[in-house]
């Protein structure tokens, strides 16, 4: 076989391949000792400079688009985050009060916080866990992360509206603050939702 069938036959492997190639697993596919190093290199040179590039990573090798290409080829969607009230609260209650516990927070919604509240949240990436109180059974506590504040276009948690801005848009709970958690109304209304795309307050 002549190094330019050689080389396509590479080429070939390398586009049908979903994993990086090594060396050693080409070699499995000419049935006769070959020395692939200088092969690869000129195949390699072939393709520099093109929207597709022949990468070598830690012995093995595979196409990849231009390092270059990158920023072009990004396609953004804008998607719509449906969060239940519950899960809204929970993320107003973090981000005023964080690092709060799971328990301060139940005390302040005055209803039971379900585990698929938390989750929700955490899979938006807009909370994470904090420390650990120092107090007896050592309560993990949460915080709201910096893509919480990009999402929001909020520079630092400090600004976050204040009492009397929230006030003026009409958007401060005029109930307690805080409610017994045996009162029989404080039920979780996981079933609702509420779009986030606009402000969380």
């Amino acid at each position: 076989m002549s190094d330019f069938d050689t080389i396509r036959l590479i080429e070939a492997l390398l586009f049908a391949s979903a994993e990086p190639l090594s060396e050693k697993a080409l070699a499995r596919h000419f049935g006769e000792r070959i020395v692939l190093g200088p092969l690869l290199a000129r195949l390699q040179g072939d393709y520099a400079g093109r929207g597709v590039n022949l990468v070598e990573r830690d012995g093995a090798w595979a196409f990849r688009t231009a390092a270059d290409l990158a920023g072009q080829l990004k396609i953004e969607r804008a998607t719509t985050r449906k969060l239940s009230r519950a899960a809204v609260e929970t993320l107003a209650v973090i981000a005023y009060h964080q690092p709060v516990s799971r328990a301060e927070i139940e005390t302040i919604r005055g209803v039971a916080t379900a585990r698929g509240t938390l989750d929700v949240l955490i899979e938006a990436d807009w909370i994470k866990p904090g420390q650990r109180r120092e107090t007896p059974g050592r309560p993990g506590t949460w915080m709201t992360t910096e893509a919480f504040l990009d999402h929001f276009g909020l520079t630092a948690l400090t600004d976050l509206p204040g009492i009397e801005e929230l006030k003026i848009a009409g958007l401060l709970d005029k109930r307690p603050a805080i409610q017994t958690l045996t009162d029989p109304e404080a039920v979780e209304e996981d079933s609702e939702t509420d779009d986030l795309t606009g402000s969380l307050f």
